[in-house]
């Protein structure tokens, strides 16, 4: 994606998520944020989302958290304050050059400041313009603030995580992170991906029109067509699977191990390897459709057997014997396991904070145009002077624009 110019005026995380896995593509992204003033810290929410925050050279806590250092990679950072008109119009300038617009204002500020779809689109045709928010541009909930939370609950997501309702710990559960920004950010990059590759081929721009809850409810997949056939809505299962048996978190002699069966030959397999080949040949298991109607005869039955071995014990005889299966990993044995390290998840910058900062990596592996690692997450408006240079405004206008308080 080099020679592609993205305007970042997104903040948090589906926004950011997505401008960030442009920018690891190899686009120049210019993360446009509010300055700093007497009244506001500046900068996208997240640079104060902590602790943790970045500790320097010495040890001492930074004012950089590092919820944003996660998301902002490969980015310069502006600060210009829109809500001025001076900064309406250099933001309006910058449009002019740039190929594509992130925005995730709510529904309506973006044209209070002369810098919606239309107005830009009609002066910049070749521009893409993508807007993130809550629930759409359209709609009887559009002018609701979007939060990741409230959607994962409206969207169905709660509805279906989280252990049964009969048992201990029962009840609604969002999931660990936030999914639906997360997913929003990437949907997101593959509308942008598309509609420059439509614009490279008639040199026309478009709006793009993003809605956590949309995606929402796409991501319920096939939890979604299982109610849209039966017109039954799923209830939560816990750690098994609504569709596959067995397919869930057993306890073992010593902790807990995941059987990820995901076919029949897999379950004979499995059951050789546990001692208890009848089941593979019982009608009630031979299928996992049958498994699936018996599930309640089957698991306890399963679970007695996965408690007699160890983790290890288990984890060695079933992958030896081609049976999915896996450990649940803290953190820390994820970013200390062999195969996520020889994979390189993880990366050190240099930061003008820490000369050593190390993040999560992108999973993108190309062959022939592989991410880049440009620029580490930026302080705020640390190449204001810099970018604006880049955009031909000379050293007296954006001595002005300062003066005026339009940038930081």
């Amino acid at each position: 994606m080099r020679g592609v110019r993205v305007l970042d005026l997104s903040r948090v995380l589906a926004g950011p998520w997505c401008t960030q896995t442009l920018a690891d593509l190899g686009a120049e992204v210019i993360k446009v944020e509010r300055p700093r003033s007497a009244t506001h810290p500046g900068g996208d929410d997240t640079r104060g989302w902590g602790p943790p925050f970045l500790k320097d050279t010495e040890g001492r806590e930074t004012a950089e958290a590092a919820y944003f250092l996660g998301a902002n990679r490969n980015k310069r950072s502006i600060a210009v304050d829109i809500s001025v008109p001076a900064g309406q119009a250099l933001v309006r300038r910058m449009a002019a050059s740039a190929d594509v617009l992130v925005e995730n204002y709510k529904v309506g500020d973006m044209a209070r400041y002369g810098l919606d779809a239309s107005r830009l689109l009609a002066a910049c045709p070749r521009l893409v313009y993508c807007s993130i928010t809550g629930y759409g541009q359209s709609g009887p909930y559009r002018n609701r603030a979007g939060y990741d939370y409230a959607v994962q609950g409206a969207g169905g997501l709660m509805s279906v995580t989280g252990e049964r309702d009969n048992l201990p710990g029962g009840g609604p559960q969002k999931v660990g992170v936030a999914v639906a920004d997360l997913f929003t950010g990437m949907y997101a990059t593959v509308a942008i991906l598309a509609a420059l590759r439509h614009r490279d081929a008639t040199g026309q721009g478009q709006a793009i029109d993003m809605a956590l809850l949309d995606t929402q409810v796409a991501m319920l997949a096939n939890l979604g067509a299982n109610y849209l056939v039966t017109h039954k809505a799923p209830r939560r299962a816990g750690n098994a699977h609504q569709n596959i048996v067995p397919y869930q978190v057993f306890e073992v002699a010593d902790g807990h191990v995941i059987l990820a069966v995901g076919n029949d030959k897999q379950f004979e397999r499995f059951c050789a390897v546990a001692g208890c080949p009848q089941l593979a040949t019982d009608p009630r298991f031979a299928r996992n459709a049958d498994r699936v109607r018996d599930r309640e005869t089957l698991v306890p039955l399963l679970a007695e057997r996965m408690r007699t071995r160890t983790r290890a014990e288990w984890l060695s005889a079933l992958d030896t014997a081609g049976v999915p299966c896996g450990p649940i990993n803290d953190l820390a044995d994820v970013f200390a396991d062999p195969h996520v390290r020889a994979r390189g998840m993880t990366l050190t910058m240099a930061h003008p904070l820490q000369p050593a900062l190390e993040l999560v990596a992108s999973p993108m592996k190309l062959s022939a145009t592989p991410v880049t690692l440009r620029h580490p997450p930026p302080l705020l408006g640390q190449h204001t002077d810099e970018v604006l240079g880049e955009f031909g405004l000379t050293s007296e206008e954006i001595a002005g624009l300062r003066e005026a308080g339009a940038i930081g």
